[in-house]
């Protein structure tokens, strides 16, 4: 028997993610079951609070999370708002999740509940994945932590995470193929109608241009690049015009953007080419110019690496079909 406890804490949370946990277990271990196969788990929702409300409709009652004997698996749901006020608020129960893992708990975080698990420690020089529109906050609050920006998932000596949004869904795919068999998984992604091969949030990021970092040079630059996508920009002359030096340049635009002035650049382009992609009125082809490709492979390559689709692919994707 694995004894699973998924955590309610204290403060702004997603029910989505607690609730589609709950049930997804429940059920994979339901099916289980009819295999002719014992009980293979106990799942509990727990924790410090009595009682939390969603919004005016939804509310959870988790039990006593001191009155549980036995953790073998510790999930923590995706939160809302205030980070670091959600952190100084659960700080009891942090100590607890770091304690479970202690003594032999695995641990998973879903999309922003990987707050939380960094506030422990655990994640100290580890990989963790959580929403790309989160990522920024998170790697101000835990330089240490390397994020993985792209992956869906990720699994590292027993600690596990998600990407944002209804990417938990995913998660509770791979916990259950992993506590289970890939038989229950592909029931389960029947079922609940989940794509169990999916393993990267590249095609759901959109690139927030980052300009709240203070430094009004490298601002300058910023603004540069976006008025410029198709012209053939030369840092070194960016950084001449800025009186500044290309490897301070480079230095000060890493710190302010998370970014290299080529990797932002890029970024930049593939979101206004996905934008125009998105409206479908013109081909690949002139998409391309006007953000400033020459050269067919290069940007099908660019566009490739940073959404994960091909520029056909992605317009296929996200192009409005009229249903007849």
């Amino acid at each position: 028997m694995k004894y699973v406890t998924i955590i309610v804490p204290d403060c702004e949370l997603n029910l989505n993610s607690i609730a589609g946990a709950y049930e997804i277990l429940t059920r994979a271990d339901l099916f289980w079951q009819k295999m002719g196969n014992r009980p293979r788990l106990k799942v509990q929702i727990a924790g410090f609070v009595g009682e939390s409300t969603v919004d005016t409709y939804f509310s959870v009652h988790p039990s006593d999370i001191r009155t549980i004997p036995q953790t073998d698996l510790l999930i923590i749901p995706s939160i809302f708002g205030d980070y670091e006020e959600a952190i100084k608020n659960n700080s009891q129960l942090i100590g607890w999740i770091g304690d479970a893992y202690k003594n032999g708990a695995e641990i998973a975080s879903m999309c922003s509940g990987a707050f939380l698990l960094a506030a422990t420690g655990l994640l100290e020089g580890r990989a963790c994945s959580t929403h790309w529109n989160a990522v920024e906050k998170f790697r101000e609050m835990y330089p240490s932590v390397k994020i993985a920006e792209d992956k869906i998932i990720t699994d590292e000596n027993g600690i596990y995470t998600n990407g944002g949004g209804y990417s938990f869904l995913n998660l509770m795919l791979y916990l259950v193929e992993k506590i289970f068999d890939r038989q229950v998984a592909v029931f389960c992604s029947k079922i609940f109608q989940i794509d169990i091969q999916r393993t990267s949030q590249s095609q759901f990021t959109i690139f927030h241009i980052q300009k709240g970092h203070g430094d009004e040079l490298i601002s300058k630059a910023q603004v540069y690049i976006e008025e410029n996508l198709d012209a053939k920009i030369s840092f070194e002359k960016l950084a001449v015009d800025l009186a500044i030096s290309r490897r301070n340049f480079d230095r000060r635009f890493i710190k302010a953007t998370g970014n290299t002035p080529v990797e932002y650049l890029q970024r930049v382009k593939v979101e206004a080419a996905k934008k125009e992609l998105e409206r479908g009125r013109k081909s690949v082809f002139e998409i391309m110019n006007d953000v400033g490709y020459a050269d067919d492979k290069a940007f099908r390559e660019v566009f490739k690496r940073i959404t994960g689709l091909s520029p056909m692919d992605y317009r296929n994707k996200y192009t409005k079909v009229e249903i007849a």
